[in-house]
């Protein structure tokens, strides 16, 4: 008989025995092929969201817009995740994962069509907003994944999930790159309107195909709960959360780095072109190199070294690699250091982004994932509209000001991530 662990609260379940409640169907491992489905449609959803990434500051001076109009598109979508998210997660865990995400790939679907045809910055702004409220399906789809997955096997699952995230991002930017040249063909140019419609329908269309692909392909995960089971708010989630040892450091964790990443890669393409007269071919074509380093990253070795090191150890690894590589970004002496730079940015990424999920599903009991992984796609959802908030005017006053203030922000990081290591070794 396992001893239960020391020091941790007992309304959370410790971090290596989260146990369901009575009554509650689980699915103890999935089958190869429902795993390959569902990473087969994130790739397709994630293509068409990475299509768009690259573009949208381009997209916004195509409208007029100042630099920190530029980076609160980027807040814009992120403050509608933060605000979607945890409902999401809890929803999910209620009704069940799959309608879920039917609903939120077609809100994606409908939002790049409404963006493709805004006629202002302002209404770009009210779209992304939506947007982001739609599609804030992150943490369900972590809990679909934690609800097949043994908890030895989460790092390594949550890699692979990571990795088709990557592969998204490897053939979105280069879609997003090349198709606004087709706009040449109707007798447009590369940087006017036409040349953003075209990506942003494409993504629409794929976006499209994804909700599609898990109305017939994915099947349920989890038994919806009893409809007189009591509903717990965010702030209860978040007090419990708060009080857990573990919990409450992955939640900060989350919140400062993805603060310092999205900073970065809010302003990434203004930078570039301020550098090395960089365009959306180029930003786009950076972005798939990225891709495939965070797909690698995240499917081939994460999984591998938290199962011999542990997710703690390598999440403080992967949070050291950003810090070095944000500080050093600024000073590349020529374009063709660029991809290396950012490269190594998104393999400490790739790093973190599991094992974070990993730990948060190990010290959460199954009825709880959807909400409690939410909670955690909120933070960063937090994170991801106050980091380009302010990359956006340090931008204005020095270009590499919000790669060394996300160099600054990685150092609490890794003091954090140092006491998750000292805390699940206490609970060992």
């Amino acid at each position: 008989m396992r001893r239960k662990p020391r020091g941790l609260m007992t309304t959370v379940s410790p971090p290596d025995a989260p146990t369901a409640p009575a009554g509650l169907k689980t699915t103890p491992d999935a089958s190869p092929r429902a795993l390959y489905v569902l990473l087969l449609v994130v790739f397709i959803n994630l293509v068409g969201f990475g299509l768009v990434i690259p573009l949208l500051p381009f997209y916004a001076k195509s409208l007029n817009a100042s630099p920190w109009q530029v980076t609160a598109l980027f807040s814009a979508y992120s403050l509608g995740q933060f605000l979607a998210e945890p409902f999401w997660g809890r929803l999910s865990d209620r009704i069940g994962r799959r309608p879920v995400l039917i609903v939120t790939i077609l809100a994606n679907t409908l939002s790049y069509v409404a963006l493709a045809f805004a006629p202002t910055i302002g209404m770009a702004f009210l779209v992304r907003l939506l947007s982001g409220f739609g599609g804030g399906n992150i943490s369900t789809i972590q809990g679909y994944m934690a609800d097949v997955t043994p908890p030895e096997k989460r790092a390594g699952r949550m890699g692979l999930l990571g990795s088709a995230f990557g592969m998204g991002f490897v053939v979105g930017p280069t879609l997003g790159g090349l198709l606004p040249g087709l706009a040449h063909l109707f007798g447009h140019s590369d940087t006017g309107r036409l040349a953003f419609q075209i990506p942003l329908l494409t993504a629409a269309a794929l976006a499209a195909i994804a909700s599609l692909g898990v109305f017939l392909l994915v099947v349920e995960s989890r038994a919806p709960s009893h409809k007189d089971a009591p509903v717990i708010r965010r702030r209860d989630h978040l007090a419990a959360a708060a009080a857990h040892p573990v919990l409450s450091r992955v939640l900060l964790v989350t919140l400062v780095s993805t603060a310092a990443f999205a900073g970065m890669e809010s302003v990434f393409g203004l930078w570039t072109q301020a550098r090395f007269d960089w365009g959306p071919r180029q930003v786009g074509l950076c972005f798939a190199v990225i891709g495939v380093i965070a797909s690698v990253g995240q499917g081939l070795i994460t999984g591998r070294l938290a199962r011999r090191f542990g997710e703690a150890k390598v999440l403080t690894t992967g949070l050291a690699i950003i810090a070095l590589s944000l500080a050093l970004t600024p000073f590349v002496p020529t374009s063709a250091f660029v991809p290396l730079a950012v490269g190594c940015t998104a393999f400490g990424q790739s790093l973190v982004f599991p094992c974070v999920a990993a730990l948060i599903s190990r010290a959460t009991p199954p009825d709880k994932q959807g909400a409690m992984l939410g909670l955690n796609m909120a933070a960063g959802s937090l994170a991801r509209m106050t980091g380009p908030m302010i990359a956006g005017p340090l931008f204005g006053l020095a270009i590499g000001g919000p790669y060394w203030l996300g160099a600054v922000l990685m150092l609490p990081a890794v003091a954090f991530a140092l006491t998750i290591e000292h805390r699940v070794k206490a609970a060992a």
